[in-house]
Formats: C-alpha cells, sequence, structure tokens
C-alpha cells in the first residue's frame, strides 16, 4: 500500500507545479518514487504480481503523461513520442526491485544517479532525434551536444529531487528504526537501574 502512496504523491509532484502554474524545472518525485515502488513489486523475483504492480504503476504514469500533455501543456499526444520515457518507467521500477530489495546508501545513490542520468541522456537523445530537421537541433553531433547543453540544468535538479526523494524514501524508516531501538535501550536501560 505504502508502495502506492509514494507512487501517487509522484504523479502529483509532476502536476501541481501546472496546477498553480509554477515552473517545476524537472524537480519531482518520480525517480526516487519509482525505485522505491519497484524495490516493494516483489522479493527479487518477477511475478505475476510483481507484472500487475509494474502494469498499475505503468497506467498511472502513462495517464499522468496524456493529461499533462493535453491539458498542461495543450499540444496533440502522440504515444509513438513517449515510448522510450515508459520504457524507461518500467526499467527504473525493475532496477528497484533488483537493487533495492536490500538498500544501502551505495545501493540508494547508485539507483538515484543511475535514474536521472539515464533519463537525462534517453529523453535529450529523443528530443534530438525526433525533432524536424533542423527544427530544434541539427541532426547533428553538434545540434546533439546543444541538446544535452540544453538539458543539464533539467538533469542536475533531476538528479537532486531524485537523491532526495530516494533518499528520504529509504532512509527514514531505517533513521525511525535506529531512534526506536535507542529509545528502547534506554528504557531498558532504565528499568535495570
Amino acid at each position: 500500500m505504502l508502495a502506492y502512496v509514494v507512487l501517487f504523491l509522484a504523479i502529483l509532484s509532476r502536476i501541481l507545479p501546472h496546477a498553480v502554474h509554477a515552473a517545476a524545472w524537472n524537480f519531482t518525485a518520480v525517480g526516487g518514487g519509482l525505485l522505491f515502488f519497484g524495490s516493494r513489486m516483489g522479493a527479487g523475483r518477477f511475478s505475476r504480481t510483481s507484472a500487475l504492480k509494474l502494469t498499475s504503476a505503468l497506467a498511472a504514469l502513462i495517464a499522468t503523461d496524456y493529461y499533462l500533455t493535453v491539458y498542461a501543456y495543450q499540444y496533440p499526444f502522440h504515444a509513438s513520442a513517449y515510448a522510450a520515457t515508459w520504457i524507461w518507467y518500467g526499467l527504473i521500477c525493475l532496477l528497484g526491485m533488483g537493487l533495492l530489495q536490500k538498500p544501502s546508501v551505495l545501493r540508494v545513490g547508485v539507483g538515484a544517479l543511475t535514474t536521472s542520468t539515464s533519463f537525462f541522456l534517453i529523453s535529450n537523445f529523443m528530443v534530438w532525434a525526433s525533432s524536424a530537421v533542423g527544427a530544434l537541433y541539427p541532426h547533428t553531433l553538434a545540434g546533439l551536444a546543444a541538446c544535452y547543453t540544453a538539458g543539464l540544468p533539467f538533469y542536475r535538479n533531476d538528479l537532486a529531487s531524485t537523491a532526495i526523494t530516494a533518499g528520504a524514501l529509504f532512509g527514514l524508516p531505517v533513521l525511525a528504526a535506529k531512534i526506536a531501538e535507542s529509545l528502547h535501550a534506554a528504557h531498558g536501560n532504565d528499568l535495570a537501574a
């Protein structure tokens, strides 16, 4: 249940900036939320239950992409323009499922870095590749470099938001357990005295 709450909050982090007419600059909880959701999909093995959870997450994210494209950005929706993003959503869930079943600081850090960097590389490549010749970026190495350069501020914010979200989602339960353990130990020492 918690995984779905996190997914819902990640979706809200994409929608709310548009609802209040504020630029988000790609500072969302999607990357960290997908890692967390994936870590709760199953116990290391992909099963029918994992497939259902993944399908439900993808359906919610696809609906969000449709809503944002048509209503927030007011562009026509073309599913083919989102295929790479939708595959990326699924792969990040699977990364969370494989890497973060037993989270550690290193694993969460690698997951956050991989999530943000892969989205930056894939999304900017798709923008460059799908733009009409000369419309946005020329189909040359210089055009590709210009596209990646233009995406750097978004990458920085996505990396920060993914690290913060993943750090909180995986770190706060560990911190709470440590606090509870120390309180329990202190209470036990008080009873023994």
